[in-house]
């Protein structure tokens, strides 16, 4: 059934797309302009009431009807899909009529388009998690609906855009989650732990704070900042007892940790290691230094490295037990010549 209402959809979107514009007959008064827009509006005939609107706001712009013609363009291209024209039409009455006693219906208007800006054709008929979508029209409606909770906290339309701001601000807040766990699984844990943060700090009563804490948890851990992690989980524990985080009191991580092994060690499991794990406080490149010196001293013909009495070739390491003046030159003194003694 979606598929055929995808291509219902498209069949009327290309039919409208190809019929002519209306022509809005010249002869008609103020009035009738007014009426018929009023009878499209009523009868959903969106396109032939916003070409009448149009008219009479370019043919009376001082009458009687202009101002509730602006108004209602608005609605018009509102109810047509017209995410723009609507925005700009609710912009420009708000700035012409700033004092005009129905403008809190401008503001409300901007933000419901921007409310209904990021559901679109698809999103209608599949199952889209719209907390993963770009939050651009997300975040405009958040902020056009709290311009008019706080210019017209009497509004009429104040109460509806209230709870439209709550389902848009736990709406952004989980987005930010979402984001967080990409972090995750990139090991971008300092990432992971400012995006988990700022949820704490800026989403504060909506249901990803619990979220939030444990992927700042969760970071904290894999950065081994021990004190930060404790006080996460201290913080998810008292405040979120029953997040999905905590098993019987215990915090499992929501992302499993990175197997950093080379594609041959995975596939042989284990048996071919391509380099052997790091002992504590050692680094590949003092790894790759080391090798560097080895390398170049067994390089080092035969008739130049130092003599015993015998005239064998003794080697460094003896050499250096044997010399008075040399014990205590480490390798890095020998790789820079004594530079830095």
């Amino acid at each position: 059934m979606q598929v055929k209402h995808l291509l219902l959809i498209a069949i009327l979107a290309l039919t409208a797309a190809c019929s002519s514009k209306e022509v809005v007959d010249e002869n008609l008064s103020e009035v009738e302009l007014y009426q018929q827009a009023q009878t499209d509006l009523d009868n959903h005939s969106y396109t032939s009431a916003t070409a009448k609107l149009k008219a009479l706001e370019s043919r009376y712009p001082f009458g009687r009807y202009a101002d509730q013609a602006q108004l209602e363009l608005i609605y018009a291209n509102y109810k047509n899909a017209e995410p723009e024209a609507a925005k700009s039409a609710a912009e420009r009455f708000i700035r012409l009529h700033p004092q005009h006693p129905n403008v809190d219906y401008a503001y409300y208007l901007k933000g419901l388009t921007s409310f209904d800006q990021d559901v679109g054709l698809l999103a209608r008929f599949l199952p889209l998690d719209m907390t993963k979508r770009d939050p651009g029209a997300a975040r405009d409606s958040y902020n056009e609906f709290a311009q008019l909770t706080s210019r017209f906290p009497n509004s009429r339309y104040a109460p509806d855009a209230k709870q439209r701001m709550i389902y848009l601000r736990n709406l952004l807040a989980a987005y930010e989650i979402h984001v967080a766990d990409y972090y995750l699984t990139r090991q971008a844990y300092v990432a992971a732990a400012n995006r988990g943060r700022y949820v704490v700090e800026n989403f504060q009563e909506t249901p990803s704070v619990g979220d939030g804490l444990a992927v700042m948890t969760e970071a904290y851990q894999r950065l081994h900042l021990d004190e930060l992690a404790a006080t996460s989980l201290e913080t998810l524990k008292l405040n979120y007892p029953n997040h999905p985080s905590l098993v019987d009191g215990q915090f499992v991580p929501r992302v499993a940790e990175a197997d950093n092994r080379s594609w041959l060690s995975k596939a042989t499991l284990g048996l071919i290691e391509s380099r052997p794990p790091l002992p504590p406080g050692e680094t590949r490149a003092n790894q790759d230094v080391m090798k560097q010196y080895q390398d170049a001293k067994d390089a080092i013909p035969s008739e130049l490295k130092p003599k015993d009495a015998n005239g064998d070739a003794v080697e460094e390491e003896q050499h250096e037990a044997t010399g008075n003046n040399n014990s205590d030159r480490s390798w890095f003194s020998y790789m820079t010549f004594g530079v830095f003694d």
